[in-house]
């Protein structure tokens, strides 16, 4: 039998976790399957993209499997056939990917220009791929988040570590003034005020490439000069993407040797020109919503902590580091940046807990769990602790309906309690390595630990009952 290439992408939003976690799962896969099966796996993390595929290996390629919640430039796989679906896909069921490329169930990808070249150029997105509109749109607004986090954390934890001297040491008014204090905190301001400009960029970027990508960020400024904030970033995103694809269509019949003008006259000048004349009329009400959507938020924080921690933590353990989760996170990062301190807390506090429960619950219970099973649950105390949500993913892949509960449940522990202590934490990530700047730091763990633990004795019974109470072997 001869052996059958596959080539694969994965991506997440944060690239950290999910994205080698699926690359590894695909991997393992491939290896169980009975086929001769050689795969490559390029990955889109955080440090940019591994592993590249090269033109050759697309080529030889028999097939494609995108696994991702972000733009991994699917143009280049034209005419071949492709397998495109989450990330979480590959972490549940890798093995059905790949079959469906050994059958030739995949259908054939299909770019808008019917070419592998498209730097400028849009997919189809509602061809034989079966993305629906639902996805694409997905797909884009993950594109911003991904790129817009690292401001995000490297400006939230600057503006942290600016309140070790102090809480007004960047004051110069305040007796507390500390020189340094006041640098850091205004470098971190400075990355924080790119957060809506960067989403909104990368939004547009997924949707119209390059040009987008320009009248997106244009965009994204005027939703922080109006005062429209993340909501008017998200519109003006989507806004400039689509008017860049409308510009492609009208400008479609100018002369192939015009293609230099439009890149870089026409489309960013009249781009441009439109985004603002159609988002200064939307911006003020958008910016009353924008408020009023911040102060319902902020009141509930206060007049209903256990509301407000049941629902954040259900959101952060319900499906770690996806959309639902990403929702949360992302209006916690929203309100920090407006100094709001107390919501991030909850959701840090949510977000920490999953891993460590499936740890608790190795440490607890260890024989009921398999080798496999014991190392990553040690594992998991140092994911849970620097907020690495996604270790937990391999444990409620087995049983979905009965675990995920039980880490929605330990993460609404925690943050009702943070939430109760009135807890503040200034960095929109890092776990416990940001404790000395977290206001009431031993009232956090304590959430933490309480939310972890409860629900680690109740994941280590579950597992002891299916186990029929006898150890598992290897």
């Amino acid at each position: 039998m001869s052996r059958v290439k596959i080539i694969a992408v994965t991506g997440c939003p944060t690239g950290i976790a999910h994205t080698f976690m699926a690359a590894a799962a695909l991997k393992k896969a491939a290896e169980k399957m009975p086929e001769d099966i050689e795969i490559k796996v390029e990955t889109h993390g955080q440090a940019g993209i591994e592993n590249a595929l090269t033109e050759a290996d697309i080529k030889e390629a028999a097939g494609v499997i995108i696994a991702a919640d972000k733009d991994v430039n699917a143009d280049r796989f034209h005419g071949k056939p492709v397998v495109d679906v989450p990330v979480a896909k590959a972490l549940r069921g890798a093995e059905a990917l790949i079959q469906q490329v050994l059958t030739n169930e995949a259908p054939i990808y299909k770019s808008k220009n019917g070419n592998t070249s498209q730097q400028e150029g849009t997919a189809d997105r509602s061809s034989k791929t079966g993305n629906t509109i639902g996805r694409s749109i997905y797909k884009s607004l993950m594109n911003g988040v991904s790129h817009m986090l690292p401001f995000v954390v490297g400006g939230g934890v600057l503006i942290a570590l600016s309140f070790l001297f102090g809480i007004y040491s960047a004051d110069p008014e305040h007796e507390t003034y500390n020189a340094f204090a006041a640098f850091l905190n205004d470098l971190g301001g400075l990355s924080f005020s790119l957060m809506v400009p960067i989403l909104a960029a990368f939004i547009a970027e997924s949707i119209g490439k390059r040009s987008g990508m320009v009248v997106g960020f244009i965009g994204g400024l005027l939703a922080v000069e109006t005062g429209a904030g993340f909501l008017g970033g998200i519109i003006a995103g989507f806004a400039a993407g689509y008017l860049i694809v409308l510009l492609q269509v009208l400008l479609k019949k100018l002369p192939k040797s015009l293609d230099g003008l439009k890149m870089i006259f026409l489309f960013p000048v009249l781009g441009i020109f439109l985004i603002g004349a159609i988002m200064f009329p939307l911006m003020t009400p958008i910016a009353s919503i924008n408020e009023g959507m911040m102060t319902f938020l902020s009141s509930v924080q206060t007049s209903s902590p256990l509301l407000l921690g049941l629902i954040v933590g259900a959101m952060c353990a319900f499906d770690m580091g996806g959309p639902v989760n990403k929702a949360a996170y992302v209006t916690g990062t929203l309100l920090l940046s407006q100094g709001n301190l107390y919501f991030m807390a909850g959701v840090s506090a949510a977000c920490i807990a999953p891993p460590l429960i499936t740890a608790f619950a190795v440490l607890f219970y260890r024989k009921y769990f398999n080798k496999e099973e014991r190392n990553a649950g040690m594992v998991n105390f140092i994911l849970g602790s620097t907020h690495i949500t996604e270790g937990a993913i391999p444990f409620a892949a087995k049983n979905p309906i009965v675990v995920l509960p039980i880490l929605m449940l330990g993460s609404s522990i925690a943050a009702i309690m943070t939430y109760y202590f009135g807890v503040q934490v200034p960095a929109p990530h890092g776990g416990f390595l940001v404790l000395p700047v977290v206001t009431g730091a031993l009232k956090w763990v304590f959430s933490i630990l309480t939310g972890s633990i409860i629900a680690g004795i109740i994941f280590g019974l579950y597992r002891k009952k299916i186990a029929g109470g006898k150890p598992i072997e290897g």
